[in-house]
């Protein structure tokens, strides 16, 4: 096991024990230290690792990278959207067009942690998508509470953007229901 592996273990031993101690501050806590991890990975997913796993049982891997310049804003994307990869980092909805390829894209992430920041975000707001391929530049052009129940996700778009969606309202740990905090970003021209 190499040393990078050993203190991957470490780490998330360590941060299970803390778990235990704290209950509420636990998922704060996974959701921070686990980004180190996962940048580990994203750096050899950029070095050509496309199967590079944040830790040795992983069963996701970093797609991209997240950032929104004015909020200070560095978040590592996987693949996937399940409660299991949303507890350490955003995720990628399958059923949605691939980071940095033409088509609807749409991540996800917990209120409480790394998408507590969309409440935010402001119209015209930078957010970049950087994939092993280079960087997506978006713009924020709409947010908007959408309840889950009467108003759908649609992919079947001709044009690109990047939809960032969350739970909503903010700030409340417990399940809530339907309704759900939606960013919509588009692409923006080189020099825009």
């Amino acid at each position: 096991m190499s040393r990078r592996w050993r203190v991957g273990l470490a780490a998330l031993v360590l941060l299970t024990g803390l778990g235990l101690v704290t209950a509420g501050g636990w998922i704060h806590l996974k959701a921070r230290l686990s980004q180190t991890l996962l940048t580990h990975a994203w750096h050899r997913t950029q070095q050509g690792d496309l199967e590079a796993r944040p830790w040795p049982w992983a069963d996701t891997r970093p797609l991209a990278r997240l950032r929104v310049p004015r909020l200070d804003i560095d978040q590592i994307v996987l693949e996937g959207a399940s409660g299991r990869t949303l507890a350490f980092a955003p995720g990628h909805l399958a059923a949605s067009a691939m980071p940095g390829e033409p088509g609807t894209t749409v991540l996800s992430g917990h209120r409480d942690t790394h998408f507590g920041f969309l409440q935010h975000l402001e119209l015209g707001d930078r957010v970049l998508l950087e994939t092993p391929t280079g960087v997506q530049r978006y713009q924020v052009i709409d947010a908007q509470i959408v309840d889950t129940r009467t108003t759908p996700l649609r992919l079947q778009g001709h044009h690109s953007e990047l939809l960032l969606i969350t739970c909503y309202p903010f700030n409340v740990v417990a399940p809530t229901g339907p309704l759900r905090y939606r960013v919509t970003a588009v692409p923006v021209l080189e020099g825009g």
